[in-house]
């Protein structure tokens, strides 16, 4: 009987291990588990397994390439011929599948969730935004294939006659094809789900948190650690790719400015001077850094393009973008799924372009992801993903034309010996193009300071995205340690030495395609978790309309006022004196009674005050503890906002500002003001936001269903 009883014990005990391990199956779960699972210490601090075993195998690959750079060519190259033979439709279907998701995700209602509580709003103004995408999420790369990508798809496409008419119409989308809403599509699924995961559910920015809603506490362990390290190693291999081809283009513009020896030794000098500028830039982070590179290499882009279409073919270059623009929206679909099955040599086109852009998207995915989550707090879903697949992509269509048509007029023209240097050597092809022009000299300089940005901005997000992944941190508004940073830009720095010393270019590209492989299967769990907590928001949202529909009778979710309240709010303006006094004669005693009364019917309620230094208006937290289901939660806290240009009882304003007393719940403002009501008007919406928490309840209870990757509970002794 004894054994048996102990027998027992510990299958309870089993049992109850296990149902703590599973995934959250409801939104309450997530609120309540989730933070609290997900940060495992107060403070960041350094994942020493990830870092070892991802430092490890970057440092073998980079010496495994130095010591025998032939073989090592030769075994990735059968590697990657491998892959596009067999695996080049998997490439291709994630993808596609990548493209459809976040688009449901934009256009769906969830689009209007916010990456952020309800309240929050964007840190940053459009254009810095904008440009930070931009700068972020593209590299030096971009301006290396924006001429021999062309070309090459005229002299030698796909499918169809060489040199034809077809084939210059298509030559350049497909760069625009590989440089278009696909790769951008990639970061933004990896950066909203960081994004929403952090900021609006509490949890660190990172990989693994997006995961929690799928694999629950699992993820701490070591399978959270094998995601970070796939992840981690497949963005250094991007980065350092990225890097390897800027540093062989900018060997060439410096060698032609100040008259340089090209070759291995400069392109080395120029990657050890490109670690000491980023150590310097990323040390200074986010706002200092990063920010002002981007919004510069934004600039110098820009006036790069406009000096070429001023000086080259003008007429032709707008007419060719707005031709190429059209025909890569119309031919999107079949492009996407376009594999070339039936065309012989079909998986070695697949392999050197399609697939390795593929590739080079999901690797880099994770790390551009990261970085854009982290400069998108208060953007919606849909602002994020619409901007992040159309405002970079238009900015990527009018390099990639004006470059790729402004070569392919020349190669049109007659000119066979550009052709096949910009095909034999990308580099020297992209700078004989910009000696055509007038004015040489300036426009080489402006486009090597345009690519060195590219490459310093990429370099310099890159060092921090790697510490953040080898790092525990619970606080998304905080970065990995600098030496974290100086150390990833250090070993980048030794990879994209050995890549180029084994082959350069080629043997870049085909170390991203192989190590890419396993950030696919990252891709489709976070689709996974992603979809799962999304369909607990539309629980939310239904049982926001149930509650508004159980509120209807007393006027809407915002306090009834009568209609001389309701006048004098429209013409009141309070400053932050007038509040501060509201609050404790009105606000503080009715939700003090409230409090009171539910304290004596046997609720487990209390009333928090908690100072806000930014208004100096005491904030009041009513919390009703719930036990397992979400909490109640009634917080009033001052909102400071602009006075409007009308209304007021004269035009003239003589103050800017007024301050609002707003009712915050869980996932941020209702919306109303609190200004000028009762001490009786406040506690009846505080009764009628409880009772329609309890609506929400009643409904979340009946429509959060467990999914099939996260099963039911098992009874206890079971």
């Amino acid at each position: 009987m004894v054994e048996r009883s102990r027998f027992g014990v510990t299958g309870r005990r089993k049992a109850r291990e296990e149902s703590d391990r599973r995934p959250p199956v409801t939104s309450t779960e997530l609120l309540i588990k989730g933070p609290a699972e997900m940060r495992t210490a107060p403070g960041p601090r350094v994942n020493w397994r990830v870092l070892i075993i991802s430092a490890a195998i970057v440092l073998a690959f980079s010496i495994w390439a130095m010591a025998m750079p032939v073989e090592a060519k030769a075994t990735m190259h059968a590697v990657v011929i491998w892959i596009a033979t067999n695996l080049g439709w998997y490439y291709v279907l994630t993808i596609t599948l990548v493209v459809l998701f976040v688009l449901w995700v934009a256009f769906s209602k969830e689009g209007r969730v916010r990456l952020g509580p309800d309240h929050s709003r964007p840190q940053y103004n459009l254009f810095t935004w904008v440009a930070m995408l931009f700068a972020a999420g593209v590299g030096i790369d971009m301006l290396f294939y924006s001429v021999t990508g062309p070309i090459t798809q005229f002299i030698a496409p796909p499918s169809g006659t060489p040199e034809s008419a077809e084939a210059a119409k298509d030559a350049v989308v497909w760069t625009m094809f590989h440089y278009g809403i696909a790769g951008w599509s990639v970061y933004a699924l990896l950066g909203m789900a960081m994004g929403y995961f952090s900021y609006r559910w509490g949890m660190p920015l990172s990989i693994r948190a997006a995961l929690y809603p799928l694999l629950g506490k699992r993820v701490r362990g070591a399978i959270g650690d094998t995601i970070d390290i796939f992840t981690l190693v497949g963005t250094v291999f991007g980065v350092a790719t990225s890097m390897g081809i800027g540093v062989v283009l900018l060997n060439v513009g410096f060698a032609w400015l100040f008259g340089l020896q090209e070759g291995l030794a400069l392109q080395i000098a120029l990657v050890v001077v490109a670690v000491i500028m980023t150590i310097a830039a990323c040390t200074s982070g986010v706002d200092k850094g990063i920010r002002v590179i981007s919004e510069l290499n934004l600039w110098s882009a820009g006036a790069m393009i406009l000096y070429i279409l001023i000086t080259g073919n003008t007429s032709f270059l707008l007419n060719a973008m707005v031709e190429n623009i059209g025909r890569f929206i119309f031919t999107l679909p079949e492009r996407t799924l376009q594999t070339f099955a039936y065309e012989p040599g079909g998986a070695d086109w697949m392999a050197g372009w399609t697939l390795f852009f593929w590739a080079f998207w999901l690797a880099w995915g994770p790390f551009v992801g990261l970085f854009l989550a982290r400069i998108s707090r208060g953007r919606t879903l849909r602002e994020f993903v619409i901007a992040a697949i159309t405002a970079p992509v238009l900015c990527d269509f009018f390099i990639v034309s004006i470059f790729g048509n402004s070569a392919l007029r020349e190669v049109l023209d007659g000119n066979t010996e550009f052709a096949k240097l910009a095909i034999d050597s990308p580099e020297h092809g992209w700078y004989a193009l910009l000696e055509m022009f007038p004015g040489a000299p300036f426009l080489i300089g402006l486009a090597t300071l345009s690519g060195l940005l590219f490459y310093l901005t990429s370099a310099n997000s890159g060092a921090m995205v790697m510490s953040n992944f080898s790092s525990s941190i619970p606080d998304p508004a905080v970065d990995g340690a600098k030496w974290l940073r100086i150390f990833w830009a250090l070993l980048t720095a030794v990879l994209t030495v050995s890549m180029l010393v084994a082959g350069g270019v080629a043997t870049m590209e085909y170390a991203t395609l192989i190590f890419a492989l396993p950030v696919t299967v990252i891709a489709y769990l976070v689709m996974a978790s992603f979809s799962k907590v999304l369909r607990m928001e539309r629980a939310d949202r239904e049982g926001q309309v149930t509650r508004r529909r159980s509120a209807a009778v007393t006027g809407g979710l915002a306090p009834e006022k009568t209609w001389r309240q309701r006048l004098a709010h429209l013409r009141a303006y309070p400053s932050n004196k007038s509040v501060a006094q509201f609050v404790e004669k009105v606000v503080g005693p009715a939700l003090a009674d409230v409090a009171g009364e539910f304290k004596q019917l046997g609720y487990d309620a209390t009333l928090t005050v908690l100072p806000n230094p930014a208004t100096g208006i005491h904030e009041h937290l009513l919390v009703v503890n719930m036990d397992a289901q979400r909490h109640f939660h009634y917080r009033v806290a001052a909102v400071e906002a602009p006075v409007p240009m009308f209304g007021s009882r004269s035009m003239q304003r003589e103050i800017d500002v007024y301050f609002r007393l707003e009712v915050f719940t869980q996932t941020g403002s209702e919306g109303y003001d609190l200004m000028g009501l009762t001490q009786q008007q406040v506690i009846n919406d505080v009764l009628d936001r409880y009772e329609a928490h309890l609506s929400f309840l009643q409904y979340s209870t009946e429509h959060d269903y467990p999914s099939v990757i996260t099963p039911p509970v098992p009874p206890e002794g079971e």
